[in-house]
């Protein structure tokens, strides 16, 4: 690459793409070079319109969908994508979901959905690309983790554990590749303010209470998640793997000084 932040000629899969930071990624990742497949569930029509957006940048978009509460669907996916799309030289592993409750009222509904969609899908990903990645000596996984992972709740707790556990396997596997061209990283976001979560941020109450958390003093964009991920994509991040970079307005190191009685800054 002639540029060290360039992505062209790369194509990237971007796994929930059609909204929030999948979506920002996507179109960061586009801006910068890549084509891009992405992967959305039940949301065609967003994925039509963002594959429209992407080819507006002169990339080439294509779109995939995928139940990932079904294994053989992410490996029926990831087989399709390489046989339609070529090879995939960038993963970003966004697709998740987050369901909150009391853990004493933990189900095996509960925990079999997290399993299959937060880790099971990541191991299957990376199972059918990165050995192709390996190959070409040049390769590119990041995940998205997050601040719950740092500091847990209760009510997450399925889903926080999983997000620690994705990190030790993006660690594992990154050792074994990292020699062939291949890094593996992953990316925490903090509170991030999406369309899904417009709601609640309209809320003064709630505002407040999340940016009493954060010492930047403010909620995230998805935006704030491009630049890093563009870096960890690109020939400019060819020394970084198994780093976890978390992306949370400085809230894993503390709440935001000064906001808590008898706190000083």
């Amino acid at each position: 690459m002639s540029a060290p932040f360039s992505l062209s000629g790369r194509r990237s899969l971007v796994t929930g793409a059609t909204s929030g930071i999948g979506r920002a990624i996507a179109l960061g990742l586009a801006t910068h070079g890549a084509d891009i497949v992405l992967h959305h569930f039940d949301d065609a029509e967003g994925a039509a319109i963002l594959a429209r957006e992407i080819a507006a940048l002169g990339r080439r978009a294509t779109m995939i969908e995928a139940d990932f509460a079904d294994p053989a669907a992410v490996e029926h996916m990831a087989v399709a994508a390489l046989r339609d799309d070529g090879p995939i030289d960038i993963l970003v592993a966004n697709a998740a979901i987050e369901r909150r409750g009391p853990w004493q009222d933990l189900t095996e509904e509960h925990l079999s959905a997290h399993v299959s969609v937060n880790f099971a899908s990541l191991l299957i990903l990376m199972r059918r690309l990165v050995p192709h990645m390996a190959e070409r000596n040049w390769g590119r996984v990041v995940a998205l983790g997050s601040v719950l992972a740092e500091r847990p709740r209760a009510e997450t707790v399925v889903y926080a554990a999983l997000k620690s556990a994705q990190l030790t396997a993006i660690r594992a596997i990154g050792r074994d590749v990292a020699g062939r061209g291949v890094t593996m990283n992953v990316i925490s976001p903090g509170a991030i303010e999406t369309e899904r979560t417009a709601d609640r941020y309209a809320d003064d109450a709630f505002r407040r209470a999340v940016i009493t958390k954060i010492p930047v003093g403010r909620p995230g964009r998805p935006d704030d998640c491009v630049g890093p991920i563009v870096m960890l994509c690109s020939d400019a991040g060819s020394y970084i793997t198994g780093a976890n970079i978390p992306i949370d307005g400085g809230w894993s190191i503390g709440d935001a000084p000064g906001t808590l009685p008898g706190a000083q800054s």
